[in-house]
C-alpha cells in the first residue's frame, strides 16, 4: 500500500479519538472491558472458593490470573485484527480503529462527571452524591457541594492518564493488541488492586504492574495538562509550581502527577482526608485554596483534559507521520 507504519499508527490514534469524541463509550455486554471484566470476575470467585490463607499463594495465585488475562487480551486482540488486515487492509485498518476507540475514554469521562455538574447547578445535592458514586470510589452520602466539586475534579484529572493518554501512547506503539493488555491491567488493578483482608495479597502483583505501566504515561499526561492549560486560560505558572511541589502527594506513585497540574491550574485543594468503605484514610493534600470549589470548576477540569488529549493526538499522529517519512518501521 505505500504506507508507512508510523502514518498507519496515526490513522488509527486519529479515528480512535474521533470515534470517542462522536459517539462515546457504548455500554453493552460485547464492550471488550466487560468482558475482560467478566474474566477477572471469574478468576476472583475461583480464588474465593480456594479459601487459601497462605499470603504466597494468594500473591502467585493473583499473579497468574493478571498474566493470563493480559496475555488472553493482547493475543486475541492481535490475531482479529491480524485476521481482519488479511482479509482488507482498509478492513483492517477501520476495524483496529474502532477496538481502539473502545480503549479511550474522554468523553465518558465527561459525559459522567457533567452529570455531577448539572445536579449541582440545579441545587440537587442528593443527585449529584449519586452521579459522584459512578466515578469515584470514596463514600459520597455526606458530601456538602464544595466536597463534591473536589471529588469530581480529582476523578477527572486522574483518569485522563489511565483513561485516555495512556491507551493512546500503547496504542500508537503496539497497536490495538498493546492497548488491549494495558486496559486488561487497568482493569485489574481497578477490581483486585486493593490493600484490604480479601485482596492485599491477591491483588498486589496487578496493582504493581499497573503502577509501572502508567509510570511514564502518567508524567507526559502532566505535562500534556500544562501545555494544554495555555490553551484554556488556566494558570499556567501556578500549575507548574503545585506540580512540582506536590506531584508526589499521593500514595500511588501516579496519581499526583496530573491531579497536582489540574489543582495548580484551578487555583483549587484536592486531596485530604475521605472515608473508603466505613474508613477514614488519610491523604495529603494537592495544591492550594485560591478558590472555593464550585460547580464551575467540573468544568474547567474537562477543558483541560480536552486540551491535553488533543495535544497527545496531535503529538501522536505528527511522530507518526515524521516517522514514516523517515523510513521507520516499514512500508505495508
Amino acid at each position: 500500500m505505500g504506507i508507512g507504519r508510523g502514518t498507519i499508527a496515526a490513522l488509527i490514534v486519529i479515528m480512535a479519538f474521533l470515534l470517542d469524541s462522536a459517539i462515546g463509550d457504548p455500554q453493552n455486554r460485547f464492550h471488550p472491558m466487560r468482558m475482560i471484566g467478566g474474566g477477572i470476575s471469574l478468576g476472583i470467585k475461583a480464588f474465593r472458593n480456594a479459601k487459601s490463607k497462605s499470603p504466597a499463594i494468594q500473591f502467585i495465585v493473583g499473579m497468574m490470573l493478571t498474566l493470563i488475562i493480559v496475555g488472553v487480551s493482547f493475543a486475541a486482540t492481535y490475531f482479529v485484527t491480524s485476521g481482519l488486515y488479511r482479509f482488507s487492509f482498509w478492513i483492517g485498518l477501520i476495524g483496529e480503529a474502532v477496538i481502539c476507540y473502545f480503549l479511550i475514554a474522554a468523553k465518558a469521562l465527561k459525559g459522567e462527571s457533567m452529570k455531577v455538574y448539572y445536579s449541582l447547578a440545579a441545587g440537587d445535592i442528593e443527585s449529584a452524591r449519586k452521579n459522584l458514586s459512578f466515578i469515584v470510589g470514596r463514600q459520597t452520602q455526606n458530601l456538602s457541594a464544595p466536597q463534591i466539586v473536589k471529588a469530581a475534579v480529582e476523578t477527572i484529572s486522574e483518569n485522563l492518564s489511565d483513561g485516555v493518554i495512556a491507551p493512546l501512547i500503547f496504542i500508537f506503539i503496539g497497536g490495538a493488541p498493546l492497548g488491549m493488555a494495558y486496559k486488561a491491567i487497568n482493569t485489574l488493578d481497578s477490581m483486585i488492586g486493593y490493600k484490604n483482608d480479601d485482596f492485599e495479597y491477591f491483588g498486589k502483583f496487578a496493582a504493581r504492574l499497573d503502577d509501572v505501566v502508567n509510570f511514564v504515561p502518567s508524567r507526559i499526561s502532566a505535562l500534556l495538562m500544562i501545555l494544554g492549560s495555555v490553551f484554556v486560560g488556566a494558570d499556567t505558572k501556578r500549575a507548574v509550581r503545585i506540580y512540582i511541589r506536590d506531584r508526589h502527594n499521593h500514595k500511588s506513585p501516579n496519581s499526583a502527577q496530573t491531579e497536582s497540574v489540574c489543582a495548580g491550574a484551578l487555583g483549587l485543594c484536592l486531596g485530604g482526608d475521605n472515608y473508603y468503605h466505613g474508613v477514614l484514610i488519610h491523604n495529603p493534600t494537592i495544591g492550594d485554596e485560591i478558590h472555593k470549589p464550585c460547580p464551575k470548576h467540573i468544568i474547567s477540569a474537562n477543558r483541560l483534559i480536552y486540551a491535553a488529549t488533543i495535544i497527545a493526538v496531535v503529538l501522536l499522529s505528527a511522530g507518526g507521520v515524521i516517522f514514516s517519512v523517515l523510513g521507520g518501521t516499514g512500508y505495508v
